[in-house]
């Protein structure tokens, strides 16, 4: 049974009339491996684990991973992430973020929950709460360097 030629095998009745359907079955899990370096955004309906780097923007319906060592130069949009690794970027979770011992996030983060573990960098601000917004987490609104609002 090779994957890629020779050794192929005749269908059986049963798998030829096998429809293809979505798994009923929990989220499928994406990971980009270390030492792999993606240029561009990520974008899937579950879960994506990051152990190399993405110079682009995450979003994952379910939960981004950053495993340490894993690096992460955008913006991160999911319901759950734990990050382990690196985060230059604001980081968006609908329903909680965990930063873990180690762990580096440089950018606002927007969430429901919260967990800094002790030893981990936090470089930004913080926005909780019941009303967490789906919009891009670079959302804001201008302000002078006063910290009014500009006309």
């Amino acid at each position: 049974m090779g994957l890629f030629g020779g050794g192929e095998k005749k269908k059986t009745s049963e798998t030829a009339a096998a429809p293809r359907s979505a798994p009923s079955g929990p989220p499928g899990l994406s990971i980009v491996g270390a030492g792999m370096k993606i240029q561009g955004d990520v974008d899937t309906g579950g879960v994506v684990k990051i152990e190399g780097t993405v110079n682009g923007h995450v979003h994952a319906a379910h939960q981004v991973l950053v495993a340490k060592g894993g690096r992460i130069e955008g913006d991160v949009v999911t319901s759950e992430a734990m990050i382990a690794g690196a985060v230059h970027g604001s980081v968006l979770a609908q329903q909680r973020v965990e930063i873990q011992a180690g762990a580096v996030v440089e950018g606002d983060v927007t969430t429901r929950r919260i967990l800094v573990a002790e030893g981990a960098v936090l470089n930004g601000n913080v926005r909780m709460g019941e009303e967490v917004g789906a919009s891009a987490p670079s959302d804001r609104t201008a302000t002078s360097s006063a910290g009014t609002p500009s006309h």
